[in-house]
């Protein structure tokens, strides 16, 4: 057999209808043993996120800094191309899917939140490091050891595909078919700018995407409202297209094939994980170095990111797609988003794709450097640091100018696989967060 053949297969069950089952499960049990403490407090989340550290508090960064590290890697092209994607294939009521995804996605989130601060430790540098290594580590003991370390090691080598090579091909494919730039010079001047800000660590990833992050975000947002405004009247029409759609088969028409509930189901699950990654295990890993001793603290703001990457970023863009009648022309992906900017706004629409796209796969690439250093750490010490940063900066223009399906395909399947060490800590260690989360309500101190 033809081992990109053999590798799709792999692909297609370990992101099978098991894997998103699951994902979907664990968020599912973490929101009822919280008794829905995620929804009932987003209001906790935005309080802390700008509350200044306590004196006393440990960390590398601000909270604001871990979340916009952990949204810098998944505020990606999956917001852009990965809502087209789910929609093309699943139809409109995928992103149904992809919005209940996102609301038990934060009981996820919470939890892996709060275990990173519970478990976390200091490395022989001083900084503090965490994530599902150290919470199955720390929290589960030697016995389960052994599912730490397949996390780091599927973590490590997925952050390569999922985290760069992907990205900066993206970015080359898009500037190379727009402006004629050769895709070596845009990989050359992408690994220059990742080399400026990883060498400074996790400070300079807190700081930089502090800032990428929410100036992306606004452009992109700003631009899919103007669209979504200046067709407000359609608006109530495409949320009841969604909806039904997620519960009954969408006709074929024009380019689009038509779709099943099934279709809708899967493809609006698997891209609302790709989306904002609850359950795999990445973010609580930037979580981990925030100025906070209070786990219950970091949880509430880890909530916000599939509220803000999903529930916002990708919601405009579905709806952009869905008031355009581009979704069905058989155009799929980020030339579907773009089609559907270009139509919304003439001229300037398409290059605001461009621009979220670019600054979003850059913002990914140097967050995912932070997810994969620290798992290599993990394996192989703190001297394994210089090797790795080095390496992810050659990945750069190689990801940029190649077409490496066989290295996308072991980074997609290690993706997959990250999320079943952490899954499975996370169900193990829930009666931790539930009984602080618990104790937290009945006392109603002030975290």
């Amino acid at each position: 057999m033809n081992i990109e053949i053999l590798l799709n297969n792999i692909s297609g069950l370990v992101w099978g209808p098991i894997t998103l089952l699951f994902l979907l499960g664990v968020g599912v049990y973490l929101m009822f043993g919280l008794k829905g403490f995620p929804l009932l407090n987003l209001n906790l989340g935005i309080k802390y996120l700008f509350k200044k550290s306590d004196s006393k508090d440990t960390g590398d960064i601000s909270s604001f800094e871990s979340l916009m590290t952990a949204l810098s890697a998944t505020v990606g092209t999956g917001n852009i191309a990965g809502v087209a994607t789910a929609i093309f294939i699943g139809g409109p009521g995928a992103i149904f899917w992809m919005w209940i995804t996102a609301l038990f996605g934060m009981a996820t989130k919470y939890a892996e939140a709060f275990l990173a601060i519970h478990y976390r430790e200091k490395n022989v540098e001083g900084d503090h490091v965490g994530g599902p290594m150290y919470y199955i580590k720390n929290g589960l003991g030697r016995k389960y050891i052994f599912l730490g370390y397949l996390f780091a090691f599927f973590g490590m080598i997925a952050a390569f595909g999922i985290g760069n090579g992907v990205q900066s091909n993206s970015v080359a494919q898009v500037l190379s078919d727009e402006f004629a730039i050769s895709k070596m010079s845009i990989g050359l001047v992408i690994a220059l700018l990742v080399t400026l800000v990883i060498l400074g660590g996790i400070k300079s990833i807190g700081k930089t995407a502090s800032k990428l992050v929410p100036t992306m975000a606004i452009i992109y947002i700003v631009g899919g409202l103007f669209i979504v405004i200046s067709n407000i009247t359609m608006v109530p029409e495409i949320f009841m297209l969604i909806i039904n759609s997620a519960f009954s088969s969408t006709a074929a028409s024009g380019g689009f094939a038509g779709a099943s509930v099934w279709m809708a189901i899967r493809f609006g699950v698997s891209r609302g994980i790709f989306s904002n990654e609850a359950g795999l295990g990445s973010s609580p890993i930037a979580h981990a170095a925030a100025k906070t001793n209070n786990p219950i603290k970091q949880g509430t703001i880890s909530m916000l990111e599939p509220l803000i990457d999903t529930l916002v970023v990708c919601t405009i863009t579905a709806f952009v797609i869905l008031i355009s009648d581009s979704w069905i022309s058989g155009v799929n992906g980020a030339s579907l988003t773009t089609l559907a900017f270009s139509q919304g706004i003439p001229v300037i629409g398409k290059y605001i794709v461009i621009v979220g796209l670019i600054l979003f796969a850059f913002s990914t690439i140097i967050g995912w450097s932070y997810y994969g250093e620290k798992c290599a750490e993990f394996l192989f010490g703190n001297n394994v640091i210089t090797i790795y940063r080095i390496l992810w900066i050659i990945i750069i223009p190689i990801g940029a100018t190649t077409e490496l399906n066989l290295v996308w395909l072991v980074a997609d399947i290690m993706n997959g696989l990250m999320a079943l060490p952490n899954l499975i800590a996370l169900i193990l260690l829930s009666p931790v967060v539930f009984t602080v989360t618990k104790k937290y309500l009945n006392d109603k101190n002030d975290i």
